[in-house]
């Protein structure tokens, strides 16, 4: 059976389109990027994020400070594809940035981990992309992957049993951000709202005895959705302790 010349032509227009659509989701931004140095060229523990430790690893050691993307710590642990655009020094595909602390300074977005800011290079040529000292980049968010593992629910370690309750949720992987946490209390049979203490740390004065159950709000992409884990983390936890939520995130 034949189509009509008109059909085949507006059939290639759609061919022809659909690529240019799908890559416009994942345009680059334009910025630039810079370096801090630490003394084994990882993050730092006490970034704002609140991360601690695992701020300091997490993703190999490459991890970064942002400026405008932070968003009042929502930002935090969010991944970026960075690149940075000088012919001969910088690898093609550049490197993969977790964010961790908050920063910025001489119009950068990022200012990235010794060890992250080398990924940026071609084999060999990190000397020479350190003696820039501040490059341009571009950037886009891409989803964080943490193959075998699942979200963990930190206590922070100010918190304090069992009077104040503070935690910080490691290895979220997908894209989305976490915009609210909420906490089940048993006796009055409701959810109560986390206070968003600073960078991904959330916080409650007096919480609820017993297990604690978390249900927290994700926005991305697909909207907005609550995700509820009953009985996450044990009625005798301890300060500096993470745990196993059993749960991961895939968008």
């Amino acid at each position: 059976m034949g189509f009509p010349l008109s059909h085949y032509c507006c059939f290639l227009r759609v061919i022809v389109l659909l690529p240019v659509l799908c890559k416009c989701e994942d345009t680059f931004t334009y910025s630039r990027a810079t370096y801090y140095g630490t003394p084994d060229g990882l993050g730092t523990p006490t970034g704002a994020c609140g991360f601690g430790e695992y701020g300091r690893n997490v993703n190999g050691g490459n991890v970064g400070a942002v400026s405008r993307l932070y968003r009042d710590g929502t930002g935090c642990g969010a991944c970026y594809q960075v690149r940075c655009k000088i012919p001969n020094l910088c690898a093609d595909v550049g490197m993969k940035v977790v964010v961790t602390d908050h920063g910025g300074g001489d119009d950068t977005d990022f200012i990235l981990s010794r060890r992250g800011f080398s990924m940026l290079a071609r084999p060999n040529k990190a000397a020479d992309l350190f003696a820039y000292g501040v490059v341009g980049i571009e950037y886009r968010r891409v989803p964080c992957q943490y193959p075998g593992s699942n979200i963990f629910f930190k206590v922070h370690e100010n918190s304090r049993f069992p009077d104040y309750l503070a935690l910080v949720m490691l290895y979220q992987a997908g894209l989305s951000d976490i915009t609210a946490v909420d906490i089940w209390q048993e006796d009055s049979q409701a959810w109560k709202g986390m206070r968003k203490s600073y960078g991904a740390v959330w916080d409650m004065a007096n919480p609820p005895k017993g297990p604690v159950s978390l249900r927290f709000q994700v926005s991305g992409r697909r909207g907005q959705k609550w995700v509820q884990l009953m009985n996450v983390i044990p009625s005798d936890w301890k300060a500096g302790v993470a745990y196993d939520s059993n749960f991961q995130l895939d968008y």
